[in-house]
């Protein structure tokens, strides 16, 4: 049996990212994992949260085998200083930048199939010097994808955006029929190819309170999202809306519709989250790669306390194994 090569990066090595990781590795998984990290940094996490784990040298020539319980093959990255939990240094910030950059040059040369990221802390990327808006634009930028789309998931529900880290302010000018032709399209076409859903039922969600009431509250719907849709029906997408977003998250709509698309970040994800914190995942849509993350952040005051939890990153872990099947 064949299966999948899957590099997981830990992200900010203060916070929880090297704990859930050597959690997630004391179980057996269908794919060979390959943590991009600092293995002396990752042996020391584990001595402190009291984690059995054989830390194995990763041999990029070696076949993938399945994953054993408390093994954990690493491609080591080397830290600067080393890291303490709980504190921040710019001076690691460049190792989390290499731990990503190894994983997407893996992705994309075909020695791994997905990766898997750890939660980074982004204030300590750019207090370094290092423009870093996040995960989603720095894998678009690495592997020359023009655009491409947050998804956040659980097994319930699918959330996707039309923007991603915007101020609130600016959302609207960038809902442009060509932003929106293109990040429905991206949705539409993984759902179909990565998900493998033959035709994917896409519930839009205005971007005004109640759609606009037919332009009193803002023409955006009857200026652009309404025309987009029209358009892209005739094309031959399944799309329902616009929609309101505060009566969307019903059964009645979610039980008929395959992912959700929102205009913007604080529009959709709340609910998700609430409805499925720890569970759920994130999925950059739109990549030449598989890519799948956690939906939390570095947690540093519970770092190296034994008090993380490591559902989402297994979550995400599953997540990417189902995807390397398809």
């Amino acid at each position: 049996m064949s299966f999948p090569k899957i590099a997981i990066t830990a992200g900010e090595p203060a916070g929880i990212g090297p704990d859930i990781l050597l959690m997630a590795a004391q179980r057996a998984w269908p794919a060979e994992l390959v943590a991009i990290a600092d293995p002396n940094m990752l042996r020391q996490r584990a001595l402190a949260l009291n984690l059995p784990i054989d830390i194995q040298v990763y041999g990029a020539d070696s076949a993938p085998k399945e994953q054993q319980p408390g093994t954990l093959k690493v491609c080591p990255v080397m830290l600067a200083p080393p890291a303490i939990a709980g504190v921040l240094t710019t001076a690691n910030a460049a190792y989390v930048l290499e731990t990503l950059q190894q994983a997407i040059q893996g992705c994309v040369s075909g020695e791994y199939q997905a990766m898997v990221t750890g939660p980074v802390q982004k204030s300590v990327i750019n207090e370094a010097g290092i423009p870093f808006t996040g995960h989603t634009e720095f894998l678009a930028q690495q592997t020359g994808t023009d655009k491409v789309v947050m998804m956040l998931a659980t097994n319930e529900l699918r959330v996707a955006l039309a923007t991603t880290h915007l101020a609130l302010k600016d959302v609207p000018a960038a809902i442009t029929t060509e932003l929106l032709h293109q990040t429905l399209g991206i949705l539409h076409h993984d759902l179909r190819n990565k998900f493998g859903i033959d035709a994917p039922r896409i519930a839009v969600l205005g971007l005004n309170p109640h759609t606009g009431e037919d332009g009193n509250i803002g023409r955006e719907e009857v200026e652009t999202l309404v025309p987009v849709i029209e358009s892209l029906r005739r094309a031959g997408m399944n799309l329902l809306g616009p929609l309101p977003a505060d009566t969307a998250f019903n059964p009645k709509v979610l039980n008929n519709c395959d992912a959700v698309f929102a205009m913007y970040h604080d529009q959709g994800l709340p609910v998700l989250k609430y409805s499925g914190f720890g569970r759920a995942i994130n999925i950059t849509l739109g990549l030449p790669i598989i890519r799948t993350s956690v939906d939390h952040g570095t947690a540093l005051d519970q770092a190296q306390t034994g008090m993380a939890d490591c559902s989402s990153l297994e979550q995400a872990i599953t997540i990417a194994c189902q995807l390397c099947n398809k």
